[in-house]
């Protein structure tokens, strides 16, 4: 019995200092893991002038109603639906047959009123003749004196009524009022239209562009006094747009009105600007996002915004501590200037941010191995090429 409990505590025993050595060995193979390549730029520290954003609608400069001045039915539709025209481009033809039939009639009586007239004046020289020589009484010289004006009259009113008759005869024929797209026909041959009823089509100018959007109160004020330090009317300012699937702000104008009142319900003000559309690439009826220069040049401290971080509806980044130390900063974000992103609060000007790898750091403290880069060059790198670079 004594043996068997020998051997028991012997192979205890054993089994102990295996498992011991086994934890040893274990230990010492283990190694911590490499720290992360990361890329690291300077915190850009430089003057920029103020960009406000607005929400904005593009509107055509001019935009026409197209609608005959003489009524009749649709001859043909001389255009192509939504292709651009010039002024005076045939858009429709209507069937002119009763209007030429009215112009003729119409020179039928000038001819007639003009031969009636002759027949009055010599007959009213006639009498000029009998009366000087005490043969005609004067009542009777007066009465052909009377004939001869109504013929006159009624000349005029004939020449009248053929300048009406050819201008009815020349709105059979509907041009273009002014150059632009021309939208789809709402007639078409067959059908009648009604003079200044019926709408033939639309036409909207295609360059340059207007694009609406409100402005609110506070920002208003702050133009106008900035207008006045600087002495320039309050509506001379430069703009920018972009476009729903556009990135950046490539369409430029400025604005050229201010409504003369704000919306009390809103407490905003209508401004518009115009922006030049040569490559057509504003289409009335689009959004657009609107930046209006501020005037204010601020100093702003810049970051790219691929080296932001979220945690709920925390915006951070790390930045480059001591012994290579990631450390996490909670910052307060503006807007975006020539691709960059403002800073409000957060930062200091010597700090160095992680831009690229971020996504490796996985604790507050974490070591990197950074490799230094530009801000401003940054974004044309590729992150493999940084990260190739640092292996």
């Amino acid at each position: 019995m004594r043996f068997i409990n020998l051997i028991t505590t012997i192979f205890i025993a054993l089994s102990t200092i295996f498992l011991a050595a086994c934890s040893n060995t274990e230990s010492s193979t283990s190694v911590e893991p490499p720290p992360p390549d990361v890329a690291v730029a300077d915190v850009l520290s430089r003057s920029v002038r103020a960009w406000d954003e607005f929400n904005g609608r593009v509107r055509a400069v001019p935009t026409v109603e197209l609608r005959p001045r003489v009524s009749g039915y649709i001859d043909r539709v001389a255009y192509k639906e939504g292709s651009e025209v010039k002024p005076g481009d045939l858009l429709f033809v209507i069937d002119p047959r009763p209007y030429r039939n009215a112009l003729q009639s119409a020179q039928a009586q000038l001819e007639h009123a003009r031969a009636a007239a002759n027949l009055a004046q010599s007959r009213t020289e006639h009498a000029q003749a009998l009366f000087a020589a005490q043969a005609m009484s004067r009542e009777e010289f007066n009465g052909r004196q009377t004939e001869l004006n109504q013929t006159i009259a009624e000349v005029r009113a004939a020449e009248a009524a053929v300048a009406t008759a050819k201008l009815n005869l020349n709105f059979t024929e509907v041009r273009a009022p002014i150059a632009g797209r021309v939208g789809r026909a709402y007639l078409t041959a067959g059908n009648l239209a009604q003079a200044d009823q019926s709408i033939l089509t639309t036409l909207v100018s295609q360059d340059p562009m207007y694009v609406y959007f409100d402005c609110d109160e506070h920002n208003f004020l702050r133009y106008k006094e900035f207008a006045r330090k600087n002495d320039r009317e309050s509506n001379v300012y430069p703009v920018r747009i972009r476009l729903a699937n556009e990135e950046g702000f490539s369409h430029h104008g400025t604005v050229d009105f201010f409504d003369n009142q704000l919306n009390p319900a809103t407490g905003t003000i209508r401004v518009r600007a115009v922006v030049a559309n040569a490559d057509r690439a504003l289409t009335p009826g689009l959004h657009a996002r609107v930046q209006l220069q501020g005037g204010d040049v601020l100093h702003a401290l810049l970051i790219d915004d691929k080296a932001i971080l979220t945690d709920q509806d925390r915006k951070y980044v790390y930045v480059l501590g001591e012994g290579n130390k990631a450390l996490r900063k909670n910052i307060t974000l503006g807007r975006q200037v020539d691709g960059l992103r403002i800073v409000q609060s957060g930062l200091d000007t010597t700090d160095k941010i992680i831009v690229i790898g971020a996504q490796k750091i996985f604790h507050d403290g974490m070591t990197v191995k950074p490799q230094h880069v530009a801000m401003e060059t940054r974004a044309a790198i590729p992150p493999s090429t940084l990260l190739k670079a640092t292996e």
